[in-house]
């Protein structure tokens, strides 16, 4: 075991955060921490490596071991180019290979015991140098900078001209050359884009040592880890395997936990019916009895309710009215930035009711053809054509469609004057933004709340046609979920910019790949590119191409079949999935107003009513555990 957390707790004003976190890493486990947004995610990290300090509990680091911490946001201040930054790691082999090629220098003109004891340190030295990789380091460095995204232009760039996204996967590259025992990364994805997520996950996958990871990327975690420590309400929960297994799981739980909770409520409440109708009696062995039970009542442990899955933001996505068939037409399109030529003569159409997603590396132009549509930026060639009752609806990650200076219901009602107060505290409290925070500005907002103001705000649009820029930056894991449940719930076109490839893969149905400044198209979800590019080996695709050089029409054609076999087929399970659910809400509603009227002093004293109504719960029950059970076959197809 390398790391060790026992009982830890920590509040902020009073506001209990973690309560008794008790989990452990072993020497070569690959674990992710996982929660919503404010369930402890970082604080606790910030424990663990001693950046803060726990109420209770104890953090304990196995003698001998080291640990490296690479934090969300890095500012790495250094005069060092990108190169001599990470080189700065090598030091220790760098001073050994001086040493060596002093030693080979002296050895030249050394004799007897001299040369025999500059021997002995020169085969000591150069085993030690070897087993530190220290013929390969240099390529090491150039492999890992690379990996993460820098060209080689780049790596004679000065460390301070650099963005802070830059800076980031400086540190993250400078942990990895470091090698500790115990790799701690919080949200290491969020400045990279797909190749290099693709390189790190297999570096991780290969990495000697343990790694802790928080992160909001579904699909990384997949990939990754083999463990997940779950974050909730205070509390931490281990499971073994990865998201995708531990989300099967929780599910699971979840349900036999609301189980066992309703049974237990139903018995509590036959008890105390039971109770009242021997007091009612007014017998000396009737109360007694009435007594007893009370007695057994009081000594009953009772199970909190469990928390309802995915009931932080609720989002429904309508258009006003339907668009034409031609949604976007785009022809000859061209944009440079001074020297550099993003794309140029690049074309695009949409139809109605596709969702598609563009990718490619950092830099290739993505949010720009985003922004060109959107009439932020002009076009340097190229016409755009929208097609008939067009209306777009703009999400971009820098949330220029909000306005710094107002307030958050400023912001909701001059943008909607039709809705009245309470719609648009209504809206806003559907997005978590409750009481006197509808009265925060704007600018005073974080990330992640300005991210959820601009998608009530695109909720709001009814728009038919919806360009989406980064749109899960920012959200957890259970805000992503719903925003992807609403998004292949619109019966709009959608164009979107993403590196969440989990994401991509729930509600893309074709995606288009900028490299080169040209687009390419694969009709399918992001899992589907993938086996497309490994099977042809990046060569001779079966593809569409936006700039009509396609790939012959009988393959266009079977992707295309495959294609909307495997959307009908997905919308099937969507639509099985919905109505499942419905039928557990309307189940689980009757059963509520059950136990309200139950509860009433008219009922309770009333035996055939009881019974009726016991017998219509015992009945709703027994219609309800076979939905958990299709739910969750539903939700593992």
């Amino acid at each position: 075991m390398i790391l060790s957390c026992q009982n830890i707790s920590k509040a902020f004003s009073e506001q209990p955060v973690l309560c008794n976190v008790s989990f452990h890493i072993e020497d070569y486990d690959k674990a992710a921490i996982v929660g919503i947004n404010g369930a402890g995610k970082t604080t606790l990290l910030r424990i663990i490596v001693g950046e803060q300090s726990a109420d209770e509990g104890m953090v304990s680091l196995a003698k001998g071991k080291t640990l490296g911490y690479l934090a969300q946001n890095q500012d790495v201040n250094s005069n060092h180019t990108i190169y001599d930054e990470l080189l700065s790691v090598k030091s220790d082999i760098i001073e050994m290979e001086r040493k060596i090629r002093q030693i080979e220098l002296s050895m030249k003109q050394a004799e007897g015991k001299s040369l025999d004891e500059l021997m002995e340190t020169y085969t000591r030295l150069t085993h030690a140098f070897e087993l530190a990789n220290g013929y390969a380091y240099k390529s090491e460095i150039t492999g890992v900078l690379k990996g993460l995204g820098f060209l080689e232009e780049e790596f004679s760039k000065q460390i301070s001209t650099l963005s802070g996204g830059q800076k980031t996967r400086i540190a993250l590259g400078r942990l990895l050359l470091l090698k500790p025992d115990l790799i701690i990364l919080d949200e290491p994805t969020n400045h990279l884009d797909l190749n290099s997520i693709a390189w790190l996950e297999t570096y991780l996958l290969n990495y000697k040592g343990a790694v802790l990871i928080v992160s909001h990327d579904r699909y990384f975690l997949d990939r990754i880890t083999g463990k997940i420590i779950e974050l909730d309400q205070t509390k931490a929960t281990s499971f073994t395997g990865n998201y995708s297994a531990y989300a099967v799981k929780k599910e699971q739980l979840r349900a036999a936990e609301l189980n066992a909770y309703l049974k237990q409520q139903q018995e509590i409440k036959h008890q105390e019916e039971v109770i009242e109708k021997l007091k009612s009696f007014n017998r000396e062995k009737s109360i007694r009895r009435a007594e007893s039970r009370e007695k057994m009542l009081s000594k009953i442990e009772v199970l909190d309710k469990p928390t309802t899955a995915r009931t932080d933001i609720h989002m429904t996505l309508t258009p006003r009215c339907i668009s034409g068939n031609d949604v976007l037409h785009i022809e000859g399109l061209a944009k440079s930035f001074g020297k550099q030529t993003l794309f140029a003569d690049m074309g695009m159409d949409l139809k109605r009711g596709e969702h598609v997603a563009i990718i490619g590396d950092n830099g290739t132009g993505k949010t720009t053809i985003l922004k060109i549509i959107n009439n932020l930026i002009d076009a340097d060639a190229g016409a755009i054509t929208l097609g008939t009752n067009v209306h777009i609806g703009y999400y971009d990650q820098e949330h220029h469609v909000l306005h710094m200076e107002k307030t958050l219901f400023e912001e909701i009602s001059d943008a909607y004057p039709y809705l009245n107060n309470t719609e648009i505290r209504s809206t806003l409290a559907a997005f978590l933004f409750t009481g006197e925070d509808v009265y925060k500005r704007i600018e005073d907002l974080s990330g992640g709340e300005r991210g959820r103001v601009s998608l009530a705000k695109l909720m709001l649009s009814e728009s038919n046609f919806l360009i989406l820029d980064e749109p899960t930056n920012h959200l957890d894991i259970t805000s992503k979920e719903i925003l992807e449940d609403a998004l292949n719930a619109y019966e709009g076109t959608v164009l979107y910019v993403s590196h969440d490839r989990y994401f991509i893969n729930r509600t893309a149905s074709r995606i288009l790949e900028l490299s080169g400044g040209r687009l390419t198209s694969y009709l399918g979800n992001y899992d589907y590119y993938l086996e497309k590019k490994t099977a042809s080996g990046e060569k001779n695709l079966s593809q569409e191409s936006a700039s009509k050089k396609d790939a012959p029409a009988s393959d266009t054609k079977l992707d295309w079949q495959a294609q909307k076999e495997m959307q009908a087929k997905a919308r099937k399970r969507e639509n099985d999935l919905r109505k499942c659910e419905e039928s557990i809400t309307s189940l689980e509603e009757q059963l509520s107003e059950i136990e309200n009227s139950m509860s009433q002093p008219d009922v309770a004293t009333d035996v055939a009513k009881l019974q009726e109504l016991t017998k219509r719960q015992q009945n709703l029950n027994e219609k309800l555990l076979p939905l958990y059970e299709q739910w969750e076959l539903l939700l593992n197809e």
